[in-house]
């Protein structure tokens, strides 16, 4: 199964990280390639980006938008529920290597799973993370995209409209 590129530079405005790719994604190369996955209208939606995008174009996010992408653990499955302690071992060290090479100015987490299994840390709420793993780098938990999760849709939507704020705050998004 192919597992996805990371789309990584410094000077990222945001990194997005995944929980891993879905089988969907590894079959067609590209992040949330999910059919029900919503990772794309809520980035055009939410401001994020100015144009309507598919998991088709997730290579543009990069070099249009400042956005990079990535996952917290890199082998594709069927769900999370595949998904093992040593991979999440692995994947954490993984991260936090990207994180301290490339310093985005935020990591948005997209889910609120992903950055427990990366932090260690419990009782979790989407939104800005008090106290950041790296120095530098604001942490923001996103609602998971996937259509599994059964938050309401402009729930989610409304925390990517938050992150977007956020952006603008921390130097702008153009």
């Amino acid at each position: 199964m192919n597992r996805l590129p990371d789309y990584l530079r410094k000077k990222m405005k945001i990194l997005f990280i995944g929980y891993n790719p879905g089988l969907r994604s590894a079959e067609l190369g590209h992040h949330y390639a999910g059919r029900s996955n919503s990772f794309f209208p809520f980035l055009y939606q939410s401001g994020l980006i100015s144009e309507p995008l598919t998991y088709e174009d997730d290579a543009l996010l990069l070099p249009v938008y400042g956005y990079g992408l990535t996952n917290l653990v890199s082998r594709p499955s069927l769900g999370i529920k595949d998904l093992t302690k040593e991979d999440y071992r692995e994947g954490a060290a993984l991260l936090l290597s990207k994180l301290l090479l490339y310093k985005p100015k935020i990591a948005a987490y997209v889910g609120i799973g992903v950055y427990k299994n990366f932090s260690g840390r419990h009782h979790i709420k989407p939104g800005l993370q008090e106290d950041p793993i790296v120095t530098g780098v604001v942490d923001f938990v996103l609602p998971s995209t996937s259509g599994l999760n059964r938050m309401a849709y402009k729930e989610k939507l409304a925390w990517f409209s938050k992150l977007k704020d956020l952006a603008e705050r921390k130097g702008g998004l153009s």
